[in-house]
């Protein structure tokens, strides 16, 4: 299996002067990464490059998301329990549920937005998403699917005046135990954003900020994980973790989901690990670019495009913005930062359909 690089040196610190620039990105650290290739089949049979590891940990279950304060987290807004009071209605991950089980991996986003219909003309637009309406605990919520497939969930929430941050994707890892998840996260060193809470159909949730102080969310979806199968175009196909400490973060998110670590070498200062489970990589660990002091930790999702320079084209087309400018890794595809009109970051990525998944010397 080849390894594909991703882009490691991007800021999107998501201030609410609505800038993130990149300055002198260095086009020499990339992360290599695998992703899934085919319906049950193991994608690292092999890992060879550099390994520093498995450096594993015995796993530790832990807790799960009071998902209504979560809409605050993400906005800076103070008061979060009193965001909504009425039971939260959601839809199941999937349909029919799934004995499938994945620890470690990204199975969900979802969206934070003060402008829910301008968000899904957005994504609609730009990856051919269809929207579902729901209105559950008085907040407006809507499914985001492409050929009938969920692949996120958006919600409104208006902006407070004064608030620091900007909407944000949320990114939510498989656990079997939200509440042991909890546990552990807090015995090394993260903060509990929001206390774990079940919804119905949905599982149990819980946020987290981790000890360097990117959000993320656990999950134990009750419907089952989505398999392990490659991303279409339009999907959510990698995770990548911005860090001040990429060593110390890869020992953290090991002790919640029992992450293998793999060592990639890259010129330094930069600092380049993978997380993989069930054989499969997940996501990588990454330093920040020391040009952007100012930048704090956080996760950065990318979506599979076919084209990457035609798709940052038209996300300036639809109103958003280019982060950082498409660039070809070494296996010629082509990766880029982008931000949609409310200013939310994400990542596109090219996948060479002729390019082998598997981990090669």
């Amino acid at each position: 299996m080849t390894m594909h690089p991703f882009l490691t040196h991007c800021d999107t610190a998501l201030t609410i002067e609505q800038r993130v620039r990149i300055d002198n990105l260095d086009r020499n650290n990339q992360v290599e990464v695998t992703m899934h290739s085919q319906r049950n089949t193991k994608l690292i049979d092999v890992i060879a490059l550099h390994e520093v590891g498995p450096r594993k940990r015995l796993a530790r279950r832990v807790r799960h998301c009071f998902w209504q304060g979560l809409l605050a987290v993400l906005l800076g807004v103070a008061g979060a329990a009193q965001v909504m009071a009425a039971p939260l209605q959601l839809p199941a991950l999937l349909t029919p549920a799934s004995q499938e089980h994945h620890v470690g991996k990204v199975i969900f986003v979802e969206l934070l937005t003060p402008d829910l219909a301008a968000a899904k003309r957005f994504y609609g637009g730009l990856f051919g998403w269809t929207f579902r309406d729901i209105q559950t605990g008085g907040i407006a919520y809507a499914e985001a699917s492409l050929e009938d497939h969920p692949v996120a969930g958006l919600i409104h929430r208006d902006l407070p005046a004064g608030a620091q941050r900007q909407p944000a994707w949320l990114t939510f890892i498989a656990v079997r135990d939200v509440d042991a998840a909890q546990a552990a996260a807090l015995q090394h060193g993260a903060k509990v954003l929001y206390q774990p809470h079940s919804i119905p159909d949905r599982g149990r949730e819980a946020v987290f900020a981790d000890p360097q102080g990117a959000v993320f969310a656990v999950l134990a979806s009750s419907s089952g994980d989505p398999p392990d199968v490659l991303a279409a175009p339009g999907e959510w196909i990698w995770s990548s973790l911005m860090t001040t400490e990429p060593d110390t973060a890869a020992e953290f998110y090991q002790t919640l989901f029992d992450y293998e670590v793999f060592d990639f070498p890259a010129d330094k200062p930069a600092r380049h690990l993978m997380l993989a489970s069930d054989s499969y990589a997940r996501a990588s660990a990454n330093r920040l670019p020391a040009s952007r002091p100012d930048a704090h930790p956080h996760w950065l999702n990318y979506v599979r495009v076919d084209d990457t320079v035609k798709m940052t084209e038209k996300v300036v087309s639809l109103g958003g913005r280019v982060l950082v400018e498409p660039r070809v890794d070494r296996h010629g595809g082509r990766i880029a930062v982008v931000a949609d009109p409310q200013g939310a970051v994400f990542g596109l990525l090219e996948w060479p359909t002729a390019e082998t998944k598997k981990v090669t010397k």
